[in-house]
């Protein structure tokens, strides 16, 4: 069965169709889950949460645009929701102004690469709920700090300002890491 059919078998319902697209996409949502989450089990269960949502919202997906795209977006929009349920997004009082310039190190960049994407994906887990996420639209779902603020219904000024602040906590991680280890 391809793409299409599966999705065809998904909007009538067909439990082997949703079978399929789970088994097709499971994989890459739940590294999506896990950005937004504190841990495994919270990523499961916003998958468990993100297919439910997209097996009842089938209907919705028109053909227009890429399939993927369509489920990505569903299941950010649920792991923000979740977010927001805990009220784990916050106004920051910081301003950008506030904080200090951040030092491009190139040398410190590349020492990046040296780091696995499950260690990396730990450090942004431990951040501030508000500024993992900020920093996950942001420098990973390539959404605007204006989509940002209104998704998440706070300013533009606070998106960029928890980001800054992200950044500057994983720089700090990283460092110490790199520090640590060798």
């Amino acid at each position: 069965m391809n793409e299409l059919q599966i999705i065809a078998g998904c909007k009538e319902q067909k439990r082997d169709a949703q079978k399929l697209l789970y088994e097709m996409y499971s994989r890459k949502m739940f590294g999506i889950c896990l950005r937004y989450s504190s841990d495994q089990n919270a990523a499961k269960d916003l998958l468990q949460d993100g297919f439910i949502k997209v097996f009842s919202h089938m209907g919705s997906f028109e053909g227009k645009g890429s399939f993927e795209g369509w489920m990505k977006r569903i299941f950010i929009n649920q792991a923000l929701e979740n977010l927001r349920k805990r009220k784990s997004i916050t106004e920051s009082s910081e301003h950008i102004e506030d904080l200090p310039d951040i030092v491009d190190d190139t040398t410190e960049e590349d020492q990046m690469y040296k780091i696995s994407e499950n260690e990396l994906l730990k450090m942004i887990q431990e951040l501030p709920k508000g500024y993992a996420t900020v920093f996950n639209l942001y420098a990973i779902e390539d959404y605007s700090h204006k989509e940002i603020a209104e998704m998440l219904e706070i300013s533009e000024g606070t998106s960029r300002s928890q980001y800054v602040r992200a950044r500057q906590i994983l720089q700090e991680k990283v460092k110490q890491y790199l520090k640590n280890r060798g």
